[in-house]
């Protein structure tokens, strides 16, 4: 399994879980519609890598490396 913050820009991908460890983060990134089953794309990172931005359901949201790290996913 991979985690988001392992994809390039340009890269579509699928959620399908978060890391055990990031329970913190993950009420908010439910909240924020990073459900599983939900494909996105990779935009842009910023120059130092954080954040990352990513498009999914018609809009863009950004994450810090630590929110980043816990959402694994399936590449496309």
């Amino acid at each position: 399994m991979l985690s988001l913050k392992n994809l390039k820009v340009g890269d579509l991908g699928k959620i399908i879980g978060f890391e055990p460890e990031g329970k913190a983060y993950r009420k908010r990134l439910l909240a924020m519609g990073l459900t599983p089953g939900t494909t996105f794309s990779v935009i842009r990172f910023a120059p130092l890598g954080d954040p990352v931005e990513i498009k999914l359901r018609g809009f863009s949201l950004t994450l810090r490396k630590d929110e980043a790290a816990v959402v694994l996913i399936e590449k496309q």
